[in-house]
């Protein structure tokens, strides 16, 4: 059955406001720039390997003109292990630009936002709700799924149905008041109840007026796509050699080809990690069979 999306609003915030896990970043007087680390470090990545990443990275940088006066390298070597470590390139270049065109001030126009680099609409919205207090549809995979079950019964929400989506979206924002709340709540729901496998319905404060459960909890039409394996694979060979990269010290930064050849036994694999890394920005050749991270 239909539900007024005052009662959905009730439902869920009341859910949130017991329910809701103390991040960092969502606590009270986190700045801009604090939100927009968050945002990107939480990508892809849990959220639990980018908690004290996140706290080592505001200790350091806590606002933008710090890291950007340090030089490219330090944000990879600083990223660590945390994965897809080109998005630590993306937030130095973004520091840069708002160092240089914005005061130093993360800032708090939506275009504004689209043009840092790294920076696409998702996270855009999220720094304008999450920092700024914008009245703002958000739409993440957390937040795209609770909506394609509550409202459509679907089991998940299809790439070609972003346009009716952010329409189901913004119909249901509240008010301006409740509406940054409401977003992260979404994405609190989606990331703790309603999640991809073994939903808890049973404990879903929508569940009387979810249309997917009410329709019998119907199957994907198409199995999930299975994740890449991690070993072996080119992206475990540039973890490998990035690792030796990022672990020399910033004073001697220059690793020696023999080096990255005890890093990964393949030969042929590694030159071609090597070269991706090369042509990702992530490492620099310095001469004579020497690398680094960037300068």
């Amino acid at each position: 059955m239909a539900a007024r999306p005052e009662a959905l609003h009730e439902a869920v915030l009341d859910w949130y406001a017991e329910q809701a896990r103390d991040l960092p970043w969502r606590r009270p007087g986190t700045s801009p720039w604090g939100v927009l680390v968050s945002e990107v470090m939480l990508q892809q990545t849990p959220v639990e390997r980018v908690r004290p990443l996140w706290q080592e990275w505001l200790a350091r940088w806590p606002e933008p003109p710090g890291l950007a006066g340090e030089p490219a390298g330090e944000a990879v070597r600083a990223w660590g292990r945390l994965g897809y470590p080109r998005r630590a390139l993306r937030l130095h270049a973004a520091a840069t630009q708002i160092s240089t065109g914005h005061g130093g001030q993360v800032p708090s126009s939506y275009d504004a936002l689209r043009a840092l680099p790294g920076v696409g609409d998702y996270t855009a919205s999220a720094v304008l709700t999450f920092a700024f207090g914008a009245r703002h549809v958000v739409l993440d995979t957390n937040v795209r799924r609770v909506l394609a079950r509550l409202l459509h019964a679907q089991p998940a929400a299809p790439a070609y149905q972003r346009v009716s989506e952010r329409a189901s979206a913004a119909a249901l924002l509240p008010g301006p008041q409740q509406a940054p709340v409401w977003s992260v709540a979404l994405m609190e729901l989606g990331a703790l109840v309603c999640t991809p496998r073994r939903p808890g319905c049973a404990v879903c404060p929508v569940r009387d007026w979810c249309a997917w459960r009410l329709a019998g909890q119907p199957a994907a039409a198409r199995p999930e796509r299975r994740r890449q394996p991690w070993a072996g694979t080119d992206r475990q060979a540039r973890g490998r050699l990035l690792a030796v990269l990022r672990d020399r010290p910033a004073a001697t930064p220059a690793v020696s080809q023999a080096e990255l050849d005890l890093a990964w036994p393949d030969p042929v694999q590694r030159e071609r990690a090597l070269r991706s890394l090369v042509a990702d920005g992530l490492v620099e050749a310095l001469g004579g069979q020497r690398w680094g991270l960037p300068r």
